[in-house]
C-alpha cells in the first residue's frame, strides 16, 4: 500500500466550493490543535505489558490516561468521557492486562480475568486485533460473540483471561449458564463498558439490568469486579456511569491528548427553480464523490440503511459518469444487517485504502481504529451534538488535520443549526437519559436474574426499591413463583429469551426469493413499514421489490428489479391517556406529563417517483401497534386558540404543524433522534376534552426524551417557533413542519397557525398546578 499525499483541508474544501458551488458552503469554522500533556509511566504497569506497550511504539501517558488507570487500580469504578481518538482504551488496558499478567501466575492459571462489552461486532473485532497485535505473554484472549462456532465457546470458557463480547450475548449466554462460567466469574477483576455513552433510552435502561445481573451473579461467586467505562464527552458522565452500574461512579473529563485542527463545514443543499431543496443523499453523494475522485479517503454517514445504499450508489455512478472506472472496489456501503464476512471485508479494505469512499450508518461511528481517513462527510445531523463530534473525529487520525461536512437535512433541526452554528460549536453536549426503573424493562429482567440466582428483597441493592412490587406481579402472571426464601422462576422456557435488549422485536430475515440468499435482517416493527408487501428494497444499490411479508415466519421475500418508484408507508395513530403525572397552567394552556396509551396500524403505501410525484396508493392489511408509553402533550381551548387568529377549520393544521414542527426540534435538547419519537395531535381528544397535541417516546414504557421535554418546555417551544417563523418558505416545508415520517402524509398543515399556536404557548408564564 503506497503512502498517501499530506492532506490540506483546506485546499480540499475550496475544491468542493468551485464555481456556482459556493454557496453551498453556509459556515466553516476550524477547531484548533491542541498539545498534549504527558504523565510518567506508573510503576506497578507489569513488565510484560510495559514491554508490549513500548513494542508498539507507546512510550507515554496522557495526563487523562493515567487518571483512569490509577482509579482502575484502585478499585474504583471510573467512566473517562474524552474527544474521539484521545486513547481512552490505554487507560483501562493498563489496570486490565496487569492484573492478568500478574493473576497468571495463580495454580489456577486464571487467577484474575476480565470482560469487555462493546455495543457492535465491529468494535469488539477491532478491539480483538488491537490485543492480538499486542500479544502480551500469558494473556489469553478470546471474542464470543454470535459468529463464535459452539466448539470455541467451551475453549473461551475454560481458558480465555480477556473475553471480549456485547450486552446481547451476556444476556442470552453467560448469564443464563453463569454456573459454566463460575471459574471465570470468581476471577472476575474488571469489567470494561466501552463506548457507553450508545446505551441511553430503552435500549440504555436495557444494558443497565445486564450489568445489574452481572454484578450480582459475580458477587454469588465472591467477586466484586471494577467497572471502567469509556464514553465520548457527555454531559454528567458520572451520572450516566452510575445510573448504567447502579453504584458511585468516578469521571475523568479533561482531556490531555493532543488534538491536530479539524475544518468543520456546514453545507446548504441547493434549492431548484420550483423552490424543492436538492434531497440530502444525493448531495451526499455528490460531496463524496469529489472527495474520492480527488484521493480524499472519505467516510460518509447516513442516518439509516437505505440511505447508506442510496449514498454509496449514486457515488458510484457520479464517479463512472466522470469516466472513471468501475467504482464497485472504490465505493462500498457499511450498515447494521450485513453476513459477517461482508462487514470483516469491508473494514480491512478500508484500512487498506483500497476503498477510497464508505457510505455508513453509526456502526462505523464508534471507536474502530481505522487510521488514514482524510474527511467525513454526514448526510445529515446525526442527532446529539456527541455524535456529531464522534463522527467528526473518525478522521485525522494520526496527527493529521481533517476536513468534516455536515450537508444539512431538509428538516427542522438541521434547518434551526444552519442559522446558529453557535449551538454546535458552542454548546455543551447532551446528557444521556434513560431509566434504569423503567417497569416493562425492569420487571422481565427481574424474572431473568430469578432464574439466575433466586430473588429476594435484599436484591433492591441492585435493581432498586421496585423489587418486591414488580416481582408480586410476576407472580400473579405466573411467571415467578413466590417461596420462603424468595422469588423463583416458574416456568420451563428461558427467562432471557423473552428479553430483546434493542427492543427490535423479533428479527425479520429478507430473503431472495430466486436464490434463497438472506440479504439482510430488520427488526419487525421497521418490518411494518420497509418490507411490506410491494415496498421496494435496496441492498448494496440494488433495487427489490418485497413480494411477501411474513411476520409470523420472519421472513421477507423480495426480487431483483428496479420499478422506477420507491415505496413510502402511511399510518393512523390515535392515543388514550392513562395517567397524568404532572401538569402545568400557562395561561388557559395546560402542559402534561404522564403514561399513553399510543395505537398504530399502517394502512397503505405510496408509490412515488423520482420527481416526488405520487402515482398510486394501494392498502395494506398489517396488524396494529399498541404501545403504552410516556409522553408530553399540550391543551388550548377553542376560544384561545381563536383569540391567537387560528380559526375553527385551521386548527387541524395548525395543531399538527407544530407537532411536527416540536418532534423535529426535541433532539436539541434530549439524546434522542426524531426517529426515537412520535406526535399525534387532534383538534377534540376525547380525555382532554380539547385541541390536543401530544408527543411520546417511541419505546414501551418510555425511554425520558418526553419527560425532558416537559422540563425543558420553555426553551423548547421558543425554538421550535423561532425555526418555523424563520423558515423562508410560504406555506410550510421539510426544513419547517413537513415530516419525513408522516402517516398521514403532511397533511393537512398550517405553518401560520403553527407560529400562533407556539407563541400563544409562550406568552404567559408557567404555574404549577396538581395533576388532574
Amino acid at each position: 500500500m503506497t503512502q498517501p499525499a499530506p492532506f490540506d483541508p483546506q485546499t480540499a474544501l475550496a475544491h468542493l466550493t468551485r464555481g456556482p458551488r459556493a454557496g453551498r458552503l453556509v459556515h466553516a469554522r476550524t477547531v484548533p490543535a491542541r498539545e498534549g500533556r504527558t504523565v510518567p509511566w506508573p510503576a506497578w504497569v507489569a513488565p510484560e505489558v510495559t514491554a508490549a506497550l513500548h513494542g508498539e511504539g507507546i512510550h507515554t501517558l496522557w495526563g487523562h490516561q493515567s487518571e483512569v488507570a490509577e482509579h482502575a487500580r484502585a478499585g474504583r469504578h471510573v467512566i473517562v468521557a474524552t474527544g474521539t481518538a484521545s486513547g481512552k482504551s490505554l487507560g483501562y488496558l493498563l489496570p486490565v492486562l496487569t492484573a492478568l499478567c500478574e493473576g497468571a501466575g495463580a495454580a489456577s492459571g486464571r487467577g484474575a480475568t476480565a470482560l469487555y462489552l462493546a455495543p457492535t461486532k465491529a468494535l469488539g473485532a477491532d478491539q480483538a486485533a488491537r490485543l492480538h497485535t499486542l500479544a502480551v505473554p500469558g494473556v489469553r484472549t478470546a471474542t464470543l460473540d454470535g459468529d463464535t462456532p459452539p466448539e470455541e465457546r467451551r475453549w473461551v470458557r475454560e481458558h480465555a483471561h480477556y473475553v471480549l463480547t456485547n450486552p446481547d450475548l451476556l444476556h442470552h449466554t453467560l448469564l443464563p449458564g453463569h454456573e459454566r462460567w463460575r471459574a471465570f466469574l470468581r476471577a472476575l477483576r474488571y469489567v470494561v463498558v466501552d463506548e457507553c455513552h450508545v446505551y441511553r433510552g430503552v435500549f440504555g435502561a436495557h444494558v443497565s439490568a445486564v450489568l445489574r445481573r452481572l454484578l450480582r451473579v459475580a458477587a454469588r461467586y465472591g467477586a466484586h469486579p471494577t467497572v471502567v467505562l469509556a464514553s465520548a464527552t457527555v454531559a454528567e458522565p458520572e451520572r450516566l456511569a452510575s445510573t448504567l452500574v447502579g453504584q458511585p461512579v468516578v469521571a475523568v473529563t479533561q482531556d490531555a491528548s493532543p488534538r491536530r485542527e479539524t475544518l468543520v463545514a456546514l453545507w446548504e443543499p441547493p434549492t431548484a427553480e420550483d423552490g424543492t431543496r436538492r434531497g440530502t443523499t444525493a448531495e451526499t453523494a455528490s460531496v463524496l464523490a469529489d472527495l474520492v475522485d480527488t484521493g480524499v479517503q472519505t467516510v460518509a454517514f447516513a442516518r439509516s440503511r437505505q440511505g447508506v445504499e442510496v449514498v454509496a450508489s449514486r457515488t458510484r455512478q457520479e464517479l463512472e459518469a466522470r469516466g472513471a472506472p468501475p467504482a464497485d472496489g472504490l465505493v462500498a456501503a457499511y450498515r447494521g444487517g450485513y453476513l459477517p464476512e461482508e462487514r470483516r471485508a469491508l473494514e480491512r479494505s478500508l484500512r487498506e485504502r483500497e476503498i477510497m469512499g464508505l457510505a455508513a450508518t453509526s456502526a462505523l461511528e464508534l471507536g474502530i481504529d481505522i487510521a488514514g481517513l482524510d474527511a467525513v462527510v454526514m448526510a445529515g445531523w446525526p442527532g446529539t451534538r456527541a455524535s456529531f463530534w464522534q463522527q467528526a473525529g473518525r478522521a485525522g487520525r494520526r496527527g493529521a488535520p481533517s476536513l468534516a461536512v455536515l450537508v444539512a437535512a431538509d428538516d427542522p433541526l438541521d434547518a434551526y443549526l444552519l442559522s446558529h452554528p453557535e449551538l454546535i460549536f458552542d454548546a455543551p453536549v447532551e446528557a444521556c437519559v434513560l431509566d434504569p426503573q423503567n417497569p416493562y424493562v425492569l420487571a422481565p429482567h427481574l424474572a431473568a436474574a430469578a432464574a439466575e440466582l433466586p430473588l429476594t428483597r435484599d436484591d433492591v441493592r441492585w435493581f432498586g426499591e421496585l423489587v418486591p412490587e414488580l416481582a408480586e406481579q410476576l407472580v400473579a402472571g405466573g411467571v415467578l413463583r413466590r417461596r420462603p426464601t424468595g422469588w423463583y422462576w416458574a416456568r420451563e422456557d428461558r427467562a432471557s429469551d423473552h428479553v430483546q435488549l434493542r427492543d427490535a422485536g423479533q428479527p425479520v430475515q429478507i430473503v431472495d426469493a430466486r436464490s434463497g440468499r438472506v440479504l439482510g435482517t430488520v427488526d419487525e416493527e421497521r418490518a411494518l413499514t420497509t418490507v411490506h408487501e410491494g415496498a421496494v428494497y435496496v441492498h448494496q444499490g440494488t433495487p427489490h421489490v418485497v413480494t411477501e411479508l411474513d411476520l409470523e415466519a420472519g421472513v421477507a421475500m423480495v426480487v431483483v428489479g428496479d420499478p422506477g418508484w420507491t415505496t413510502r408507508a402511511r399510518s393512523e395513530s390515535t392515543f388514550r391517556i392513562r395517567s397524568t403525572e404532572s401538569a402545568t397552567a400557562w395561561g388557559a394552556a395546560h402542559l402534561c406529563t404522564g403514561r399513553v396509551e399510543v395505537t398504530t396500524r399502517v394502512t397503505s403505501f405510496q408509490r412515488i417517483l423520482p420527481t416526488g410525484e405520487v402515482i398510486g396508493q394501494h392498502p395494506l392489511d398489517l396488524p396494529e401497534r399498541c404501545l403504552v408509553t410516556q409522553a408530553v402533550w399540550w391543551t388550548l381551548p377553542e376560544e384561545e386558540l381563536a383569540l391567537a387568529g387560528i380559526g375553527q377549520d385551521a386548527v387541524p393544521g395548525a395543531l399538527h404543524a407544530a407537532e411536527h414542527a416540536a418532534i423535529g426540534m426535541l433532539p436539541l435538547l434530549a439524546t434522542c433522534d426524531r426517529w426515537d419519537v412520535g406526535g399525534v395531535s387532534t383538534a377534540l381528544h376525547p380525555d382532554t376534552g380539547l385541541p390536543t397535541v401530544m408527543v411520546y417516546d417511541g419505546h414501551a414504557g418510555g425511554a425520558g426524551f418526553s419527560r425532558r421535554g416537559y422540563g425543558e418546555a420553555a426553551t423548547w417551544f421558543a425554538a421550535t417557533r423561532d425555526l418555523v417563523e424563520e423558515c423562508a418558505c410560504d406555506a410550510g416545508c421539510p426544513r419547517c413542519v413537513q415530516s419525513p415520517k408522516c402517516g398521514s402524509g403532511n397533511d393537512p398543515l398550517d405553518k401560520a397557525g403553527a407560529v400562533a399556536v407556539l407563541s400563544h404557548l409562550l406568552t404567559e408564564r408557567s404555574v404549577t398546578v396538581p395533576a388532574r
